[in-house]
């Protein structure tokens, strides 16, 4: 599987089936890509709708024609427009064609009271993009039980973990593999990834991509 990432917490993962996650593109100010030139994406996954994470994620879906997952509340929002979702919440699963998500807890705030993070298995690899949030015990939990191979954490500091709490999150989740995001895309976020990876290395292989560069896994 590839993983591209188009910076903040947007991410493409491309195997078998095509996820995009928070799909935040047209206002990202680091992000080239528009839904123009995106590749096809089967399947949309929303953590919360803050505008920087539901980002274009409605027009991709009609656009795409693919599946919105997402919290109950989104997936609500979505139906009312006509575009095809599939509402979850926290501690449950769906499974489809070979893609297994999952809902977890993340520690945030959002417009509709809900947030998540979101455990994805495809393809023989288990991906955790932890959202919004900042630091708790139970992640240590969410690593004993799904063991990522690739974790996506947020280190921007000020609205999630800066990067000394989101290295002790790596240290509770024990990836493999650990990609750096949420941070750099303002000033007021602009996190040294190099200082995460420093204090993380221990527990993972950290690798820092720029929006743009993808991870092969």
């Amino acid at each position: 599987m590839k993983i591209l990432y188009f910076g903040h917490a947007a991410f493409l993962l491309e195997g078998s089936r095509r996820i995009l996650i928070d799909p935040f593109l047209s206002a990202n100010p680091l992000c080239e890509i528009t839904e123009d030139n995106l590749p096809h994406a089967d399947v949309v996954i929303v953590t919360h709708d803050h505008p920087d994470h539901l980002g274009d994620a409605f027009s991709i879906c009609r656009e795409h024609g693919a599946v919105l997952f997402s919290l109950h509340e989104i997936a609500l929002m979505a139906g009312q427009l006509g575009i095809q979702a599939e509402g979850m919440n926290i501690g449950g699963k769906v499974s489809t064609n070979g893609l297994v998500i999952h809902l977890v807890p993340a520690v945030h705030t959002s417009p509709s009271g809900g947030v998540c993070g979101a455990i994805i298995e495809c393809d023989g690899l288990t991906v955790y993009h932890a959202g919004d949030t900042g630091l708790f015990g139970d992640m240590r939990l969410i690593g004993e039980i799904f063991r990522p191979d690739v974790m996506l954490v947020p280190i921007g500091d000020r609205y999630t973990m800066g990067p000394e709490m989101a290295a002790r999150a790596v240290e509770l989740v024990r990836p493999k593999r650990v990609i750096p995001m949420h941070y750099g895309t303002w000033p007021v976020i602009a996190a040294d990834p190099r200082v995460f990876q420093s204090l993380a290395k221990a527990y993972a292989s950290v690798n820092i991509l720029t929006p743009g560069s993808s991870l092969d896994c």
